[in-house]
């Protein structure tokens, strides 16, 4: 069983490689699904990663379809990730009536080769999953990240496991969003699935003795003096369920 982390720095990518995960998609802002990391993340992961290192690519939260401008930044961010060292990239165009873009995902598969290639979750915004399944086989993309069109993957786990057998190993089908450790073991059972795309995270406290209560650099229901980083223990536990 192949398990992926979903980070959002380079420190959590660390703490992800120290509880045994196999590989790290390293994003940013993932309040907002996930955004394109900085180089610096991308170079400081690389240097201390043994595991494999998936990069983001996408220049915005929200939908996937992209204007001119958004394309080109993500031709500039494939070059970025590759020329800095990743295994892989993460990224997904539609059109607007929800269809795989399958020229602008073409021109991104040249580019990006011969690092691996995820279609992320656009997939699960696609009207069609079946025809955007065969769409992305036929594009040479390697691996699918999907809730099954629902929620969370244990909710959409009839329609992976179908996937999965359309599939028939032409491409990786691996479940993503909402696997935790109580279900993790029956996703797995239920859709057959071999790789697991899991976000286990803890708050880290501050380590700041002063605390500005009256100044907030983001929204105010988030605290400035605690943030998110993947928990290396709870990975540690996930690779024990599934093992």
């Amino acid at each position: 069983m192949i398990i992926e982390a979903c980070v959002n720095s380079a420190i959590s990518a660390i703490e992800a490689q120290k509880g045994g995960a196999d590989r790290v998609e390293l994003c940013e802002n993932l309040h907002d699904g996930g955004t394109t990391p900085s180089a610096g993340s991308i170079q400081f992961a690389r240097r201390n990663l043994q595991i494999g290192l998936f990069v983001m690519i996408r220049p915005r939260g929200g939908d996937f379809l992209y204007s001119d401008g958004e394309f080109e930044i993500m031709q500039e961010d494939v070059r970025m990730a590759k020329n800095l060292g990743a295994d892989g990239v993460v990224f997904g165009i539609l059109h607007r009536d929800g269809t795989i873009d399958k020229e602008r995902m073409t021109e991104l598969v040249n580019l990006a080769r011969p690092m691996g290639i995820t279609c992320h979750r656009a997939f699960d915004m696609t009207a069609d999953p079946f025809q955007a399944l065969e769409d992305l086989i036929s594009l040479g993309v390697d691996r699918i990240l999907t809730s099954g069109q629902q929620p969370t993957a244990p909710q959409g786990a009839r329609l992976i496991r179908e996937l999965i057998a359309r599939a028939d190993g032409l491409i990786t089908i691996m479940p993503g969003c909402g696997v935790k450790e109580h279900n993790i073991a029956e996703l797995i059972s239920s859709t057959g699935a071999k790789e697991v795309h899991i976000h286990p995270e803890r708050q880290q406290p501050s380590g700041m003795t002063f605390h500005q209560h009256s100044v907030f650099m983001g929204k105010p229901d988030r605290s400035e003096y605690e943030f998110i980083i993947a928990d290396a223990e709870r990975i540690k536990q996930t690779r024990v369920l599934v093992e």
